[in-house]
């Protein structure tokens, strides 16, 4: 099969396309012909190596897909082969023609469900659905996005603003991703650093984090009384380590912060919501799939320098079925 891998952790230029085996499904597992790999920003930063455990030179970077499952493993009902799925791969795996994937983290796709539509929306809108359910935030509360020209991003603020938030606050690059954010129901556009609409509230009852990094404790101090931040990712690396000063010193406002993650989601709660999202993407439900471009396997390299530049708006999406 045809792939991409990290030749080189660091730039973009260190993936490279390579010959490699079929793989075969373990235990538990299936194996998907893939139509189409969502590329994610942990994908950059699994790249880049600078975030998280050492990862070995050679892997298939990726991990969401979705296609036509080819073969099954031990343990697995063959009623599967055939069926057309979204997956989850884990940390790798997904960069290529064909992937391997736990049953656990499959989603059968309806027919007239595009893949590209698939890949843009089953793992954002359901980090976004219950990040949000992780803040407890309920209707009335004004919510800020940090970093939402992403398809978590994204799918936070529609979810939000269809949860009844009286302000959807976001963070983007540009006026032009503020007027598209506002669309999808932002209300305040605000620069990277959490400033620019004087018109805006001055603290959020919630805050969903996608960048975290350096900056991070200066929006733990945007929190209103009793705020909550919850961090969804760390596209911009770690925080400072003494970053929980910044809830000390207001310690009398009760704000708080947390990480989340999927993975602490029972399976059948998550594959609810995956599967109604699923079922609406493209064809009116919500989130929207929003996608940037589609690009053929090869260009993987080409998704990446277009992440780093901060280009992108909603999802970059790898074809291995389209042709250079």
């Amino acid at each position: 099969m045809r792939a991409m891998v990290i030749e080189t952790f660091g730039a973009p230029e260190g993936l490279k396309a390579a010959d490699l085996p079929d793989p075969a499904p373990g235990a538990g597992q299936v194996l998907i012909r893939t139509e189409a790999i969502g590329v994610g920003g942990v994908d950059a930063v699994i790249r880049r190596g600078t975030f998280g455990a050492a990862r070995p030179v050679g892997m298939i970077p990726g991990s969401e897909i979705a296609g036509v499952v080819e073969a099954v493993g031990d343990g697995v009902d063959r009623a599967w082969i055939g069926m057309r799925v979204w997956a989850f791969t884990g940390t790798g795996g997904a960069y290529a023609e064909l992937a391997l994937a736990d049953l656990s983290d499959v989603v059968v796709l309806p027919d007239e469900v595009l893949a590209q539509d698939a890949v843009t929306v089953g793992s954002a809108g359901a980090v976004a659905h219950f990040a949000l359910g992780h803040a407890h935030f309920t209707s009335g509360e004004s919510v800020l996005v940090r970093g939402a020209a992403g398809s978590i991003g994204i799918a936070t603020v529609e979810l939000a603003s269809q949860g009844g938030a009286t302000a959807i606050a976001v963070t983007t690059s540009s006026p032009q991703r503020g007027r598209r954010l506002r669309d999808l129901g932002a209300t305040q556009v605000l620069d990277r650093d959490g400033t620019g609409d004087a018109a805006g509230p001055d603290s959020y009852d919630v805050i969903i984090d996608i960048v975290g990094g350096a900056a991070l404790p200066a929006f733990l101090d945007r929190l209103a009384p009793n705020g909550r931040l919850v961090l969804v990712g760390a596209v911009a690396g770690y925080p400072p380590a003494d970053f929980g000063t910044a809830l000390l010193r207001s310690f009398q406002r009760s704000r708080s912060f947390s990480t989340f993650s999927l993975a602490t989601v029972p399976i059948r709660d998550r594959d609810r919501i995956r599967t109604a999202q699923l079922a609406g993407a493209g064809r009116g439900g919500t989130p929207t799939p929003v996608i940037d471009d589609v690009l053929p396997l090869a260009h993987a390299a080409e998704a990446h320098r277009r992440m780093d530049a901060g280009t992108v708006f909603g999802r970059l999406v790898l074809d291995p079925g389209a042709t250079l």
